[in-house]
């Protein structure tokens, strides 16, 4: 069965649905035309100008990225800009651009419940406010919607210990800790991206550390004063890992659907960020 771009809408709605994405954000197709014909798609975290050359190059149909393209409104789309350049290579190749953002992070089996899983949390459960709505039952559903994510550690560890198996699981060649390296810790919440914003709900939980991104100076300040631990895992980090399972769970309803459509991820992304 030969696929469009509407038929890959309908399989992300199925796993992410973009009714689950926060107000501010700006989900689904970003460009292209709902009929544009799809045999290849790509799977990656942002539309960078690099890795859409790149799917120009190697004729794929559909970029679907977690970071949306057109985030702000555009008041004007000059092609000398960078967003510009994107758009034009795009359209001139035919490439459409979907994004699942906050809904992806917020859906069962989405992000949150992936880093939660990694790092061995147990009887997972929303950090965030959870999200009213339908459970699509062929899900299987866990934790339930909403960001975030708090679960308990199969075993009691020191925060020293669990920042470090962290670290390991999650194969990072490094990690920005704080808090007592000696606090026991029997239960820990996660969120991916940036996780400032859900700070207060970790506060309010009975979990003893956090890991996130993009956690902040005074974060750590408010973290010390109550005696909690913080394990900044970096945005780029604390995201990819969804790559590979979305875009297994996107093959597997494609083939399900008879639908003849390859799905990749695109290996083309690193962390901005190095140490050196």
């Amino acid at each position: 069965m030969r696929a469009n771009i509407s038929d890959i809408i309908k399989l992300l709605e199925d796993i992410a649905p973009s009714r689950f994405a926060e107000e501010w954000d700006n989900v689904g197709l970003q460009l292209g035309k709902k009929d544009w014909p799809v045999r290849t798609v790509w799977v990656a975290l942002d539309p960078l100008p690099e890795v859409v050359t790149a799917a120009c190059r190697e004729k794929v149909d559909l970029l679907i990225t977690h970071h949306p393209l057109i985030f702000r409104p555009l008041r004007s789309l000059d092609f000398d800009t960078p967003l510009g350049a994107v758009c034009q290579r795009a359209i001139e190749n035919r490439l459409g651009i979907l994004s699942a953002h906050t809904n992806l992070d917020a859906a069962a089996d989405g992000i949150n419940d992936v880093l939660a899983s990694k790092i061995g949390l147990k009887n997972v459960k929303v950090l965030g406010d959870e999200i009213s709505g339908e459970v699509n039952p062929l899900l299987p559903v866990r934790s339930g919607l909403g960001l975030g994510r708090i679960g308990e550690l199969e075993d009691p560890l020191a925060f020293g210990a669990f920042a470090i198996s962290v670290k390991e699981k999650l194969g990072l060649s490094h990690a920005k800790v704080t808090g007592p390296l000696d606090l026991i810790v029997s239960k820990a919440a996660v969120c991916s991206g940036s996780g400032s914003g859900l700070l207060g709900h970790f506060f309010s939980s009975d979990a003893q550390a956090y890991v996130s991104g993009d956690l902040r100076y005074h974060d750590a300040r408010d973290a010390e004063a109550q005696n909690l631990g913080l394990i900044d895992i970096g945005h780029f980090a604390s995201e990819q890992i969804i790559l590979e399972v979305l875009t297994e769970q996107l093959q597997v309803r494609s083939t399900k659907a008879g639908m003849d459509v390859t799905i990749k991820v695109c290996r083309l992304e690193k962390d901005p960020f190095v140490i050196i």
